[in-house]
């Protein structure tokens, strides 16, 4: 179990975290995203104990980082993006002397064995680390997290340099490892959080902006919509979609190839496909088709991070709307939206203007002259 509370990290005048609070309990892989420079590292490093906070506590399988670092320390394994190793070792010498460094109390050489088979780094254990390629050193640092099979583990970037069928293979052994052990993975690959994580956690800059599972995020960024085309009385197809349980609203996308057919999007607050399904059938009406709209994690990613709008979504509302929405959803995270082309302009035209007027003086002096 980790339980981080209430943690704020500063560097001078500037403040990296604050306020970050979060608990992960049991075994399971929770997802922890955010872009270049919102905290990951910082929390992480925090965590681990490689860092102090200027204030907050965090506390490891019932031990305080800071006030117990010994036994906290003990309980977790830890891969940084850049594994610590050293490349003058043999993977057989560095295992070991990590092993010794942890105080391993296991069968040295049945313990470092099974670990090296679970990362696939056997063939290469003779050889020395500098002579590895980046995807055999990133396992070799993947193989000294799991040494003593710590019950928390927190992995930056595990897969960083692999190959797509090395990538697959640790993604699985992370699916494996949640079973039994808590883990959280820090990824910029969304795919690999999508594939392993049951929960996600996004930070942007320095606070925590979202948590829970992808179709909680989901929801909670932009309601799930389905696409329907019919071919129906229009504005009595409008009402009586409108009326259904599962249905909160209802926009006429675009008018069907042929007359007579017409495709809505419908909001929706749950599944409403068999709604749908059925009223087709006791109106007598004719479903063309009917698709889900769903957010992806990039969505979701973007939009808590940047404030960005979907453009499928962007194109039913007016501009002055959508700009209103990622106000809203900027603000929240603490972010500034992005100025348009149009504002840019006026606000260079203003800027040289005053420029401008203060030439025509020295250009009038010239021409006298």
């Amino acid at each position: 179990m980790i339980e981080v509370s209430h943690l704020t990290k500063r560097y001078g005048p500037n403040t990296a975290l604050q306020d970050v609070s979060f608990a992960v309990e049991g075994s399971g892989v929770v997802g922890f995203l955010g872009p270049n420079g919102a905290g990951k590292s910082t929390t992480m490093n925090i965590v681990t104990g490689y860092l102090s906070a200027t204030s907050g506590t965090v506390v490891v399988e019932g031990h305080d980082v800071l006030e117990d670092a010994d036994e906290a320390k003990s309980n977790i394994g830890y891969l940084p993006e850049l594994p610590p190793l050293y490349m003058d070792m043999t993977v057989e010498e560095y295992l070991g002397f990590i092993f010794d460094l942890k105080k391993v109390k296991k069968s040295k050489k049945e313990h470092i064995g099974q670990i090296c088979r679970r990362t696939g780094i056997e063939k290469v254990y003779t050889r020395l680390i500098g002579n590895l390629s980046k995807g055999y050193r990133q396992r070799v640092g993947l193989a000294q997290a799991l040494l003593g099979d710590p019950p928390v583990l927190i992995l930056d970037e595990p897969t960083v340099g692999l190959d797509p069928k090395q990538i697959i293979e640790i993604r699985n052994l992370i699916k494996t490892l949640g079973k039994s052990h808590t883990v959280i993975l820090s990824s910029h690959i969304l795919q690999e959080i999508e594939a392993t994580c049951g929960r996600i956690i996004i930070i942007n800059n320095g606070r925590v902006v979202a948590d829970g599972t992808q179709a909680e995020l989901a929801k909670q960024v932009e309601p799930q919509r389905l696409i329907v085309e019919i071919e129906a009385p229009k504005d009595e197809a409008q009402q009586a979609l409108r009326a259904l349980p599962h249905v909160e609203g209802i926009e006429q996308e675009a008018a069907g190839a042929e007359d007579g057919i017409w495709r809505f999007s419908l909001k929706e607050h749950d599944d409403a496909r068999r709604e749908v399904f059925h009223l087709c059938c006791d109106r007598n009406w004719t479903l063309l088709s009917m698709s889900a709209r769903r957010n992806t994690l990039e969505d979701i990613f973007l939009r808590l991070t940047s404030g960005t709008v979907d453009d499928r979504m962007a194109d039913h509302s007016k501009k002055n709307k959508g700009k209103k929405t990622r106000s809203v959803v900027a603000n929240a995270v603490g972010y500034n939206v992005p100025k348009t082309d149009v504002e840019l302009a006026r606000e260079s035209e203003k800027a040289e203007k005053p420029a401008a007027e203060a030439a025509e003086p020295e250009t009038e002096k010239k021409e006298e002259n």
